[in-house]
């Protein structure tokens, strides 16, 4: 059985072991914006976080775009993936 986008992107997710929301969601056009929080307690730096994300989505064959710490918004990394 294949993975829907969707399991995709929270399986992703779970491995970089962060805390995510879906801001939105299209799944006819396969573009989702995530926003990511690091877990309490985790050190990591948001780079490194961000490129760990990066390299998986990347592999998935998913377009990537970041905002570390954005301003208007109240998470880690803001992040808009596209299939």
């Amino acid at each position: 059985m294949e993975m829907t986008e969707r399991q995709l992107i929270q399986e992703i997710l779970n491995t970089v072991d962060v805390i995510y929301d879906f801001e939105n969601v299209d799944e006819d056009t396969k573009e989702y914006t995530l926003l990511i929080k690091r877990q309490t307690g985790d050190v990591r730096d948001l780079n490194v976080i961000n490129d760990e994300m990066k390299h998986y989505f990347n592999e998935a064959n998913f377009d990537y775009q970041e905002q570390v710490e954005p301003a208007e918004i109240d998470c880690d990394i803001r992040v808009q993936i596209k299939r």
